[in-house]
C-alpha cells in the first residue's frame, strides 16, 4: 500500500509545484495526519458500545483508539466532565497512507448512491473533514458481528496555507470530489 506515499513524490509534488509556482520542494503541501473520531450518544443506556467502536476503529486503522472524554459538563446533554463519551485513532506516516488509499479506492465506492464528497469542508487553513455514515463501507468489518451502525468524522490535516492547495493535494491523491 506504499502507492499512495510513492505517487506523491513521483508525481504529486511536480504537479503542485508547477501549478502553485512553488521555489522549493519544501514549500510544497504535504498530508500531516488523518484523525478518525467516533462519538458515542448512547454510552450511557449502553456501556458496551465503547468497546464495540473501539475494536471497529481499531480493525479499520490497525491502530489502538483512544478514549475520549468529555471536557465540560452539559446539563442538556445530560453530561459530567470526565464520562467517556467517544473514541478517536491519530494515524501518521505509513498507516495513513495506507487508510487513505484504502479510504478513496475501496471504501467510499462502497457507499451507496455515491457521487464524490463536497469539497466545501475545508475549515480555511488548509483542513479538510467529512463524515461516514456507516462503518460497514469498510471491507474488513463483518456484518454479522455489527451490533449497531456508527458513523464517524474523519479529519484531513494537511500543510497547505490555503483551502485551493489543499483541495487540490487531496484530489492528487485520490479524494473523489463531487463536481
Amino acid at each position: 500500500m506504499e502507492k499512495l506515499k510513492e505517487q506523491y513524490m513521483k508525481e504529486i509534488v511536480p504537479a503542485l509545484m508547477k501549478k502553485f509556482n512553488y521555489s522549493s520542494v519544501m514549500e510544497v503541501p504535504k498530508l500531516e495526519k488523518i484523525i478518525i473520531n467516533i462519538g458515542l450518544g448512547d454510552i450511557k443506556d449502553n456501556p458496551k458500545s465503547l468497546d464495540n467502536a473501539m475494536n471497529d476503529l481499531s480493525i479499520i486503522t490497525g491502530q489502538r483508539p483512544v478514549v475520549t472524554t468529555a471536557k465540560k459538563s452539559i446539563a442538556a446533554f445530560k453530561l459530567r466532565e470526565g464520562v467517556k463519551i467517544g473514541c478517536k485513532v491519530t494515524l501518521r506516516a505509513g498507516k495513513m497512507y495506507d487508510f487513505a488509499y484504502k479510504l478513496f479506492n475501496v471504501a467510499l465506492p462502497r457507499v451507496r448512491d455515491f457521487r464524490g464528497v463536497s469539497g466545501n469542508s475545508f475549515d480555511g487553513r488548509g483542513n479538510y473533514s467529512m463524515g461516514l455514515k456507516e462503518q460497514l463501507i469498510f471491507p474488513e468489518i463483518e456484518y454479522d458481528k455489527v451490533d449497531k451502525l456508527r458513523g464517524m468524522d474523519i479529519i484531513f490535516v494537511t500543510t497547505a496555507k490555503t483551502d485551493e492547495e489543499a483541495k487540490e493535494l487531496l484530489s492528487l491523491l485520490g479524494m473523489p470530489f463531487r463536481n
